[in-house]
């Protein structure tokens, strides 16, 4: 099974690529994260042309994240199920495919230590795990995908100097992440692949792509029984070029499953 993660940035700039990229890679399931796009919006048409079965979860032109699926798709749920009140942005869904119980994330950037947003990005962190001690199987087929704002360690930025005192890299934000993987997940990504530079994002701005200045940002996180049989992990670096790429690059497992 080949699963897949893509922050598109706007999939209604980014639709036509999308579906090239879908053809080219032929991933069994691909997390989408900002598709801005409110879901009677959302192009399920097109991706059932290709043999996928989706769920959206939007709200317009901020957030919004999808699964598509060729192996089926089941028990799909958008959001927190913790009890609390409904998350304001779209930022979680949940579904089952070919046996994997599957989450598509979009964590909140946090914007800088001292903004609302960063209490926000760690509460929402916090939600994550809980919602998975209360409604995942550690011991089960469970992969959490997707654009977490969060670079794991000073391995995955191009420069840890440059971002002291930043969002992205916070002690917080790390402990945080560390906390939802000692529920039982882990960065499928190191298991085969421990150097540095290795990215999945890179600001528009000032040439970053092509200096290699970037983040790692984009993760995979599985349960032991899905890690143990993952064979490779790739940052396809081709779909960051062309004509209006995403500012993220697509990354993608395949396991023996």
């Amino acid at each position: 099974m080949r699963i897949a993660t893509w922050n598109v940035n706007s999939l209604k700039a980014r639709l036509d690529r999308v579906e090239e990229w879908l053809d080219l890679i032929g991933p069994d399931v691909l997390c989408l994260q900002e598709t801005k796009l409110a879901d009677d919006a959302f192009p399920s048409d097109r991706f059932a042309d290709r043999g996928y079965e989706s769920v959206h979860h939007g709200q317009g032109q901020w957030n919004g994240v999808a699964i598509l699926s060729r192996v089926g798709l089941a028990d799909a749920r958008p959001d927190f199920a913790d009890g609390h009140e409904p998350d304001p942005d779209a930022r979680v869904v949940w579904a089952t495919c070919g046996g994997v119980r599957v989450a598509s994330c979009y964590v909140p950037n946090g914007r800088s230590l001292d903004d609302d947003h960063y209490t926000y990005k760690l509460a929402w962190l916090d939600r994550l795990r809980v919602d998975l001690e209360t409604n995942a199987d550690p011991a089960g087929q469970v992969a959490v995908l997707g654009d977490f704002n969060i670079a794991p360690d000073d391995r995955d930025v191009y420069d840890p100097a440059a971002f002291t005192d930043a969002t992205h890299v916070s002690r917080a934000e790390r402990a945080a992440l560390t906390e939802i993987c000692e529920w039982g997940l882990q960065d499928v990504f190191r298991r085969h692949h421990d150097q540095a530079g290795l990215f999945s994002w890179w600001d528009y701005r000032g040439g970053n792509f092509h200096k290699r200045m970037g983040m790692r940002i984009d993760l995979i996180l599985t349960t032991e029984t899905l890690a143990t049989a993952s064979q490779m992990v790739l940052v396809d670096r081709n779909a960051r070029k062309g004509e209006s790429p995403s500012d993220h690059a697509p990354v993608f497992a395949d396991f023996a499953v």
